[in-house]
């Protein structure tokens, strides 16, 4: 047999819930309030912040704004000398372009090109027009995003590591563009 609670025992019971919970929730928010500033300081920079050895690091040799700027208005300037219009970019190791120039007149799909030829010469390490010839090989490569497996990027080297690409695109065909990017790269030796 099932029991029923009147309306007004209902009521009371529910408020003495209603009761319990908030006193509960006020002496926790009260007791958090009146806890010294130099305790909740102390808990927040009880963890010390983590250090990396030596081995566990490495440093790199990166391409400076103003080297990048010298580069590509070479190769600017070569692409000129020959009448060509033409976009250079310039990309660091890690495949993150630094700055990219669009000449006078150079296609829109310049832009892109550039940058991607850039990409693909410092990731392998190599001038793009001897990267194309790897496809015949493997023609999956050029599925890799953000890859151009055309003539027109080379790798700038310190040493035997790449630290940057220079990509340029615009030319009517890949021998130019790899010609005037080698001109960019030139400067900076």
């Amino acid at each position: 047999m099932k029991k029923t609670l009147s309306r007004r025992a209902r009521l009371a019971t529910g408020g003495a819930v209603l009761a319990a919970v908030a006193a509960g929730t006020f002496g926790t928010v009260a007791a958090n309030a009146s806890a010294p500033e130099a305790a909740q300081d102390s808990a927040v920079s009880a963890a010390p912040a983590a250090a990396a050895g030596k081995r566990d690091t490495t440093t790199s040799t990166h391409l400076t704004i103003d080297a990048a700027t010298e580069a590509a208005r070479a190769a600017l300037k070569a692409a000129g000398k020959e009448g060509q219009r033409v976009t250079v970019a310039v990309v660091d190791r890690n495949g993150n372009t630094i700055l990219t120039m669009r000449g006078d007149g150079a296609g829109p799909q310049s832009y892109e090109s550039a940058e991607k030829k850039a990409y693909t010469a410092v990731s392998w390490n190599a001038p793009t027009s001897e990267l194309e010839g790897r496809l015949e090989n493997a023609p999956n490569l050029k599925d890799i995003p953000g890859t151009l497996f055309l003539g027109g990027g080379v790798p700038v080297t310190a040493g035997k590591p790449p630290i940057a690409g220079i990509g340029v695109a615009g030319a009517p065909s890949g021998t130019l563009d790899e010609k005037f990017a080698r001109a960019g790269a030139a400067v900076l030796n």
